[in-house]
């Protein structure tokens, strides 16, 4: 070697040798990740590469949150419990940490307001970068499905009350409003929307639904996710929408919460995977997966679920995330692991990414490393999708909120005002006999009569928090508002919605006779209590000798579909009376409305209409607002004839001994104040740009203004594989004055005509379709067949 390049390379080397440790200062100060004109690939490679298999494990365990803070007075900071959770697990996610329950022992007084709720967060973010060695922040997770589930939020009605407006655009409004909610508070994951497929009403989990039909849950999650999402998800004011449940949860055997499914691959992906589909498309960010096992295998070990179908088949591109012990409920469950490692490395393994429970993993996670269960890769694969969602909202750069933000703009006026709407726009007029509806604003006397007229908890559904005084304007405040001092209104309780020892029937028909005409509020309940026992999971535990009002939500499963306690009592006895009676109901699930449907005049459907529900029933019984929410479910006659969807498959249902199989309210069904006829139906196929275009006009002819529910139907003459007797695919809530028409237009897509074929494959089968279009399921106004010729794949 040459003397002069070899003295230079020396001279390199030793340079090199001398300031290799400030060089390695110097990077340790200003490490990649943590440079925010980095590529988040980049950033993300290079954090992994400073982190210990500890540290990964503590990025995707996520324990309870609701414990890591302290309140002193109008001080929050860091508790005990999370300092050791940090040191001993290097958290660095958690979940539902502001949210406030019976569960939780969270209440207005131990709780935080969106004030202080900002601060906790905020200290968290503090403690965690400042304390540990990397300063990487922590993903919070919170409830979210109709409202952030903290104390002082927007409460808007339950899913199944949202997909009852029919009204996509609105829910993404409201979508919109609850992510800020969240975000304002120093939440970054919201968990919602629920996209269960509801074929079972016995079931406790309904009100969390969209219903019974993929189509319209599609197009509702969808809304939810655009809605909470935004188009930036480091705008400050979005959250990472989370997916529920995957797959196939809301059609459990005998309505049991998280038992077993037994259903086939093709029904699966027709039917139950369509909406998680749209979804994944619409680039939600966060999947859940369910308790409940698929033809053997849980869901939260289904490698075809999480990998083929999700991220190979979809192209998924956020963190599936268990749903809250689902993961440690594979060992003590399911019984398809021996070991808390064999269950975390199932579910590893599997493609589940983080765990929601911080036991499912942690520990058991590093055993399975140990034990050579799971690789390293795999592990880094996990994590770098958690970290991912971290980058993209920007929380290395600004972890923190503004605690006075979230005074201004948590529960403001224009929230509480589009809660109202909502609200209205869900209410379902069941019946209307004799145009009862709507009730004169002259009457001289009212009667409020019923358990559900003015209880707060009742009307809000399950996953809420506890709720300041003022805050939820129950029916019976809400007629108040509406009528004033010139009208008597006379309120009895009547009974409860379980207890039968309490009632007071008599006071109830006092009431009734002395005015005018009635308005009845029945139904159930989901309103937690500190009575109530709960689970781990947090689902609630059914308590025989305790009698509560709740019978659904999370956990109350239904044998019957009955009203419960001496409900049925009260109503008959109040129509007794001969006064003219309105029956409101407000519930989670479907119930047996025979004896009503056949003798009370009016009937509304409210479901669980929110902290606005006093206001928009009132709206709707005195005619201010002019309701079409529609039915997203079934109601049956009998849980004999159970399952009673709309698009069952053929050979059609035959009837029974001692009833017909048909519902007694179909899906798609409501009533209006007005009356609208459709005319002149066009059907032209567009073979080149496979589209169907279907136009007919609709008229209001009535002299009120009013909102139609139009939905089209199809039918597939012949198919390869059993199809339903009729299938949604289009509709659109239509607002027209009093004798006004339009002509309305639907353009039917190549994705709107598919089915899961014997190949295993979605394809348009040539073939005869049949169109219908109505303004129910079973109501049907117009229809003609079209013909499509095989469309090229």
């Amino acid at each position: 070697m040459n003397k002069k390049v070899q003295m230079a390379l020396s001279l390199s080397l030793a340079f090199s040798t001398l300031y290799t440790p400030v060089f390695a200062q110097i990077k340790s100060k200003h490490p990649l990740y943590k440079n925010a004109k980095a590529p988040i690939e980049s950033r993300i490679k290079d954090l992994l590469s400073r982190m210990t298999v500890e540290e990964k494990v503590g990025q995707i365990s996520m324990p309870l949150g609701w414990p890591m803070y302290s309140k002193k007075g109008n001080e929050v900071e860091v508790s005990d419990a999370f300092k050791k959770s940090l040191k001993e697990s290097c958290t660095g996610m958690l979940w539902a940490t502001l949210r406030a329950d019976p569960w939780t022992k969270k209440t207005l007084t131990n709780g935080l307001n969106p004030e202080l709720a900002a601060k906790a967060t905020n200290a968290i973010q503090k403690y965690a970068i400042e304390n540990t060695r990397l300063g990487i922040p922590v993903l919070l997770s919170e409830e979210a499905p109709h409202g952030h589930m903290a104390i002082g939020t927007t409460v808007f009605p339950t899913s199944i009350g949202q997909s009852s407006t029919f009204n996509p655009e609105l829910i993404e409004r409201m979508a919109k409003a609850i992510a800020e909610e969240t975000r304002v508070q120093g939440g970054h994951v919201g968990y919602g929307p629920v996209l269960d497929l509801a074929r079972e009403p016995r079931w406790s989990r309904v009100e969390e639904t969209y219903g019974e039909d993929h189509v319209l849950i599609s197009r509702m999650g969808e809304a939810m996710v655009r809605g909470m999402q935004g188009k930036q998800i480091n705008s400050g004011v979005n959250v990472v929408a989370t997916l529920k449940h995957l797959a196939a949860y809301g059609a459990p055997e005998g309505g049991h919460n998280g038992s077993s499914i037994n259903i086939g691959l093709r029904t699966l992906h027709q039917f139950y995977l369509p909406q998680f589909k749209a979804a994944v498309k619409a680039g939600v960010l966060s999947v859940m997966t369910s308790y409940n096992s698929i033809d053997g295998i849980p869901c939260s070990s289904n490698e075809m679920l999480l990998k083929d179908v999700l991220v190979k088949n979809w192209g998924f591109k956020g963190f599936v995330v268990s749903d809250l012990n689902s993961i440690s409920g594979l060992k003590s469950n399911h019984h398809v692991a021996e070991t808390a490692a064999d269950a975390a490395a199932l579910a590893i393994n599997a493609g589940l990414d983080a765990d929601l429970s911080g036991v499912g993993y942690g520990k058991a996670l590093l055993d399975a490393i140990k034990q050579g269960k799971v690789n390293v890769k795999v592990l880094d694969t996990a994590v770098s999708k958690v970290l991912r969602i971290k980058f993209q909202m920007g929380l290395f750069e600004n972890p923190y909120v503004d605690p006075h933000l979230a005074r201004q703009k948590v529960r403001n006026a224009e929230k509480i005002s589009l809660a109202r709407e909502v609200a209205r726009e869900s209410v379902i007029l069941l019946k209307n006999q004799n145009q009862l509806l709507p009730l004169s604003k002259k009457l001289s006397s009212i009667a409020v009569i019923g358990p559900n007229a003015d209880n707060v908890y009742n009307q809000l559904g399950d996953y809420t928090a506890p709720q300041a005084p003022g805050n939820v304007i129950t029916v019976l405040q809400g007629i108040k508002n509406k009528l004033g001092e010139t009208t008597k209104i006379n309120y009895a309780k009547g009974c409860a919605i379980r207890d039968t020892l309490s009632s007071e029937i008599d006071d109830a028909v006092a009431a009734a006779k002395k005015s005018e005409a009635v308005v009845m509020v029945l139904g159930g309940s989901s309103a937690r209590d500190f009575k109530t026992e709960y689970i781990e999971t947090g689902a609630a535990k059914v308590n025989a000798n305790a009698v509560s009002d709740m019978e659904s939500g999370e956990g109350y499963d239904r044998a019957t579909l009955d009203l419960m306690g001496d409900q049925m009592k009260l109503l008959k006895a109040v129509m007794k009376t001969g006064k003219p009676v309105v029956l409101v109901l407000i519930k989670g699930r479907p119930l047996n409305l025979n004896w009503a449907a056949e003798n009370v005049p009016a009937i509304l459907d409210a479901w669980y209409p929110g902290q606005e529900g006093g206001n928009a029933i009132a709206d709707v019984l005195f005619g201010d607002y002019n309701p079409a929410g529609r039915l997203t479910i079934s109601v049956p006659k009998s849980v004999g004839q159970l399952p009673v969807y709309y698009n069952a498959r053929y050979p059609e249902k035959h009837d029974y001994i001692e009833m017909d199989a048909k519902p007694l309210y179909a899906f798609g069904y409501g009533l209006s104040y007005t009356s609208f006829a459709y005319h002149n139906l066009h059907i032209e196929h567009h073979p080149a740009q496979k589209l169907v275009n279907v136009k007919f006009d609709l008229k209001n002819t009535g002299a009120r203004d009013g909102e139609e529910v139009v939905q089209l139907y199809l039918q597939h003459k012949n198919s390869s594989v059993v199809m339903p007797i009729k299938q949604l695919i289009k509709f659109k809530r239509v607002a027209l004055q009093g004798g006004e028409q339009k002509t309305i237009s639907f353009s039917i897509k190549q994705s709107d005509l598919e089915i899961y074929n014997q190949k295993m494959q979605w394809e348009v089968e040539a073939g005869t379709y049949h169109l219908m279009v109505g303004s129910s399921s079973d109501d049907i106004k117009l229809e003609k067949d079209f013909i499509i010729h095989q469309y090229a794949r």
